[in-house]
């Protein structure tokens, strides 16, 4: 998936924060700790610094939601993750976002932090960050908790 095609996705899954521009994207998949995992209705993307993996976006085209695009991703992550030797993934999302919380604590993310604030909605209100996180082993890296 090119950069193009992944802002024009976020742009239509994030309805509740800015997206990224392609530029943006496109800087940020030249970084060597980058990963991008990417499917025709959604994509990942992640950093992995030794033995932490963060993920920095999950977008799933909202005509494709609900039908298991994001786990799906997740999954290949995870196995990505364990090849890399990675022993711990994290991220963050916000407070107020369901349907994600739901699949993050499925696939066994237990909530790490809250930073009060974090994200600018459209509408120029702020809304909290759940800091999220989870143990990737090889026995475990390939399915939801």
């Amino acid at each position: 998936m090119k950069p193009e095609d992944m802002a024009a996705l976020m742009a239509r899954a994030y309805r509740h924060q800015a997206p990224w521009g392609a530029a943006d994207i496109a800087a940020l998949s030249a970084r060597p700790v980058t990963r991008l995992i990417g499917a025709p209705e959604g994509f990942l993307i992640a950093q992995v610094v030794a033995d932490e993996a963060e993920i920095l976006a999950l977008a799933t085209d909202p005509a494709a939601q609900r039908q298991g695009v994001a786990s799906d991703l997740l999954t290949q992550f995870h196995t990505l993750c364990a090849s890399e030797g990675v022993t711990r993934a994290v991220l963050d999302v916000a407070h107020d976002n369901d349907p994600a919380l739901a699949l993050y604590t499925r696939f066994g993310y237990a909530e790490t932090a809250r930073r009060a604030g974090y994200y600018r909605r459209p509408d120029g209100s702020r809304a909290d960050a759940l800091l999220m996180a989870r143990a990737i082993r090889p026995d475990n890296a390939a399915s939801p908790a």
